[in-house]
């Protein structure tokens, strides 16, 4: 008997088995399902959050205070805080006091690495904007920044100018605002917003500037946005506990490192620090938010891996029983195959062949529902389509391990079957 033929007896078998093979299939869709859908919904998130904090270049970093702490979770009771592998290292206070206008602006004059220097200072946020006759929803941000904000945030313009030095020295009432909001508040033509007067966080500013859009998702609107300059902020809202941040942008990405190594040797001197005494400020690359959260999402992939090996050992006995049920039940047509002159090697190969494409077909079907239920999560994310094409690859391989393994003692029982003994079975 042939490959050809052993693998078509499988099948006209498997179907005559219906509701044994269904139920078999369902297990082991189950788990490698549970498996691809978390890695998809997993590779979905990490791609919004790519998209959401790529905002700064990779050739950036900022100075902070402390360090950056992302909360997941509905505020103070069973909140989860995750926080930077970085600041672990650096062995940085996060109790250090706020960097002061004085200090950002000692810093921004004695930087003397080639690269950008820019200061911002955060303004409230969750603001209506409004003119005479139109106003937004209460969720556009209002920050304040200097000459050098839009090309440190990635920002172009889409109509008028950009603040220059003067304006932002003097904190005069005039701003730059994204496209979503000059939408909403003059149409489709972004010119018609330059020049006018608007009112953000009941204060009155003259538009100069509208910025290309940048695109949101699901942890960020980019687009939703009021820049004026960060004298402004200072002299209208004030500080308070409130700290200048540092942002610094590299010509070459590669000179990342002893471009922080100037820029903490720079400012340790400025925040008065003994040679003796730990940095009471924090070193934080662009994209560090983005990496900590997909370090924290990879422990999902883990427990997914954890639960779907469990549920495939399980299918994997439950696929050796209905094989071993098999043998039983077909013991005469064993016994007749060998008194034929049937060898026990197709015998064998038969029932491998039989639990290797059942355990196939549960495969299949977990990884077209694992990707459709893990795509959900990239609709909701308005992100592209993900297919973890090697998972993909991981699960028909084990998969078809997982029918090897279930199948071996079966097959080699029946291979093993006297043909006098099996013709007399009933």
């Amino acid at each position: 008997m042939k490959t050809g033929d052993s693998i078509a007896l499988s099948f006209r078998t498997i179907k005559s088995n219906r509701l044994r093979t269904v139920i078999t299939v369902i297990i082991i869709a189950l788990g490698i399902m549970a498996l691809i859908a978390i890695i998809t919904a997993v590779d979905a998130v990490n791609n919004s959050l790519t998209e959401s904090f790529s905002t700064m270049g990779a050739n950036t970093f900022s100075l902070r205070y402390k360090e950056r702490v992302v909360q997941i979770g509905g505020g103070k009771h069973g909140e989860t805080k995750l926080v930077s592998k970085n600041s672990l290292k650096e062995k940085v206070s996060s109790e250090g006091k706020p960097i002061t206008y004085d200090e950002a602006r000692l810093f921004k004059q004695r930087y003397t690495f080639p690269a950008l220097v820019g200061i911002a200072l955060a303004g409230p946020n969750n603001i209506v904007v409004s003119t005479d006759t139109k106003k937004t929803n209460p969720d556009v941000r209002l920050v304040g920044g200097d000459e050098n904000y839009l090309t440190l945030n990635g920002y172009d313009l889409a109509a008028g100018r950009n603040l220059n030095q003067t304006e932002v020295e003097s904190g005069t009432s005039i701003c730059v605002i994204g496209e979503a909001v000059a939408e909403k508040l003059y149409g489709d033509n972004l010119q018609q917003a330059v020049d006018k007067i608007i009112t953000a966080a009941n204060i009155q500013y003259k538009v100069v500037g509208v910025l290309q859009n940048k695109g949101s998702s699901a942890f960020l609107n980019a687009d939703k946005i009021v820049i004026t300059s960060y004298n402004n902020i200072r002299r209208i809202f004030g500080t308070g506990t409130q700290s200048y941040n540092i942002a610094v942008m590299l010509n070459d990405m590669k000179l990342m490192d002893p471009a922080i190594a100037e820029a903490t040797g720079s400012f340790r001197p400025i925040r008065r620090l003994e040679i003796n005494e730990d940095n009471n400020f924090y070193i934080d690359k662009s994209d560090s938010i983005a990496q900590t959260l997909m370090t924290n999402l990879s422990f999902l992939q883990y427990a997914t891996m954890a639960i779907a090996l469990i549920t495939l050992i399980g299918a994997a006995i439950g696929l050796m029983n209905i094989m071993l049920v098999a043998v039983n039940e077909r013991t005469k047509e064993i016994g007749l195959i060998k008194a034929i002159g049937g060898k026990a090697a197709q015998i064998k190969a038969q029932f491998l062949w039989e639990s290797i494409i059942i355990s196939l077909l549960g495969a299949v079907l977990g990884i077209i529902a694992g990707i459709l239920l893990g795509n959900i999560v990239a609709v909701l994310l308005k992100t592209s389509f993900v297919v973890p094409w090697l998972w993909v690859v991981i699960g028909i391989c084990v998969c078809s391990l997982v029918g090897l393994l279930a199948g071996l003692y079966p097959a080699y029982k029946a291979s093993k079957l006297d043909p006098i003994d099996a013709l007399r079975y009933e």
